[in-house]
């Protein structure tokens, strides 16, 4: 009977512990090439095939971080991972310190890029992650690219379209939290 109840226990623990993780992201073709349109609108003197490239880079470039850093749950639970010493990175500004690196490799001459950061509030913690935008536009300007929400699966919305999150850029933010203006 005792091995029963704790065979049944272990099946619904794997079974919840299932319903938790999250499928290896992918992007189709389809994908990247909306994103690509979508950054090539951002301004005329947009290099398309720059914008073609960033697009590419950012749906692959956030698979491969996904599998590199083994991120097989939902981000706050892979976040808990890597606070408690299981997984090595991916925690948001993990992702925008990589997608801003990797970007920055390109040196795209009409393409700038951002770190942008939403402070912390009362309800929910500080999260980073990269912007791009034309050259010389600010990060508001531009698109956000956030691997980070969806565990691997790009996210990308216009800045001011993103109203899940309140977006600024990072030295600001800094700023305002080494100053005490930031109440969190």
């Amino acid at each position: 009977m005792t091995r029963s109840i704790f065979a049944l226990c272990a099946t619904l623990a794997v079974l919840v512990l299932a319903g938790c993780t999250t499928p290896t992201p992918t992007a189709d073709q389809s994908d990247v090439e909306a994103l690509a349109q979508s950054i090539r609108m951002l301004g005329p003197e947009v290099d398309p095939a720059e914008a073609q490239r960033a697009a590419t880079i950012a749906y692959f470039y956030s698979q491969q971080l996904a599998r590199d850093w083994n991120v097989t749950d939902p981000a706050i639970i892979h976040n808990a991972k890597v606070i408690n010493g299981f997984r090595e990175k991916g925690l948001c500004n993990d992702w925008a310190e990589a997608m801003t690196k990797r970007l920055r490799q390109e040196n795209f001459r009409t393409l700038d890029l951002h770190w942008a950061t939403s402070p912390p509030t009362s309800f929910r913690i500080i999260h980073h992650s990269a912007s791009i935008s034309a050259k010389g536009d600010s990060m508001y300007d531009g698109i956000i690219l956030d691997p980070w929400r969806n565990s691997g699966a790009l996210f990308w919305a216009p800045v001011r379209e993103d109203t899940r999150y309140n977006w600024k850029p990072r030295q600001e933010v800094r700023a305002q939290l080494l100053n005490g203006s930031l109440p969190y």
